[in-house]
């Protein structure tokens, strides 16, 4: 049955996931901020900005006024980079309040929050009131925007704790092309798909230097380690890890030029400094917040990352990433079960 969904985000990924629910059969708004924007994607079917070239659905409506997008919404779909998640997630609160509506919440974005470490499934639940919320589900998996415009085969999961919440994701989303799982495993879910970002520069910046298949290889799986006891140190499921939101997630992230992360990796990997590869960019890059984030939390609960805190060295302290390399290779000799 068509739902009427309110999008918030006009992003590569939001833009392209209300395209899709859009052919999907429902009533899409999508809500951005930037009035050219939204201009141009009613008027031209177009968001160059995100996705060059891409031709939208006439029948996908955009608007600046969030409360239009939301109003009779039965299903609100929050794709906001973790950095602008709370603000978003307040003002969509006082128009649910105003409304008196209760969607379920859906959401697709990967991060952890800077300084309190929380997950977005935690931001979200504390800035919408329970009484204008039905659950919050996690839309996570190997899914680059661009692949998903051109109907390549995807799949991804759908996490919440009410499993039947879940379900009603799947149904929304899922279509000859683009395959939804279940799961309710949260908190795996959202780890998996904070820290690989991580991974993925790590990836990049070693392909950027040089090396070849058997560097990403060894970085990918001691990196996939790394997060699962990151993960399962806050009550994660370690079986998580190895599906669509953990490994699945990682090895596209990890390998592919469509990937922001990776393709920061890479300048970095170059020579490039940091400031002149996210002013490159043009969009956030959340690997390099979430690595900030993961190196204190890692330290705080004792839990081993050494990947990620190179990175950090790299990233927040400037030491020369070759320097960085050396010393993860000169660490003590372990057990790889250990």
């Amino acid at each position: 049955m068509a739902e009427k969904i309110a999008v918030l985000g006009a992003g590569s990924w939001g833009s392209v996931l209300a395209n899709m629910l859009t052919e999907n059969g429902h009533n899409v708004i999508l809500w951005s901020r930037n009035k050219g924007q939204v201009e141009q994607l009613n008027n031209e079917h177009l968001n160059p900005r995100y996705m060059k070239d891409f031709v939208y659905s006439a029948k996908l409506k955009a608007t600046t006024d969030m409360k239009a997008a939301v109003e009779g919404a039965n299903v609100v779909l929050i794709v906001i980079p973790t950095k602008g998640l709370r603000e978003v997630a307040k003002k969509l609160n006082t128009i649910l309040t105003e409304l008196h509506q209760k969607p379920l919440i859906i959401h697709a974005t990967k991060g952890l929050e800077q300084n309190t470490y929380k997950r977005p499934s935690e931001m979200l639940s504390e800035d919408i009131s329970p009484e204008n919320r039905q659950a919050i589900v996690v839309l996570s998996g190997p899914s680059h925007a661009e692949d998903v415009a051109i109907k390549d085969m995807t799949a991804v999961t759908a996490a919440c704790e009410d499993i039947n919440s879940a379900k009603q994701a799947q149904k929304l989303f899922s279509n000859s092309y683009f395959r939804v799982y279940t799961n309710d495993d949260v908190i795996g879910a959202e780890f998996g798909a904070a820290l690989k970002n991580i991974i993925a520069i790590g990836a990049g910046a070693i392909q950027g230097l040089g090396y070849h298949d058997n560097a990403r290889a060894a970085l990918i799986t001691r990196g996939l380690a790394e997060i699962r006891r990151l993960g399962v140190a806050f009550g994660a499921n370690p079986m998580t890890f190895i599906g669509l939101s953990g490994v699945g997630d990682l090895v596209v992230t990890a390998t592919s030029k469509n990937s922001r992360n990776w393709r920061a990796g890479y300048q970095l990997g170059q020579g490039k400094n940091l400031q002149d590869v996210i002013a490159n960019m043009g969009m956030v890059i959340e690997g390099v917040y979430t690595t900030k984030a993961a190196y204190e939390l890692s330290r705080k609960r004792q839990v081993q990352m050494p990947i990620t805190e190179a990175l950090y060295h790299v990233l927040y302290e400037g030491e020369d990433i070759k320097t960085a390399i050396s010393q993860l290779m000169d660490r003590d000799l372990t057990s790889e079960n250990e």
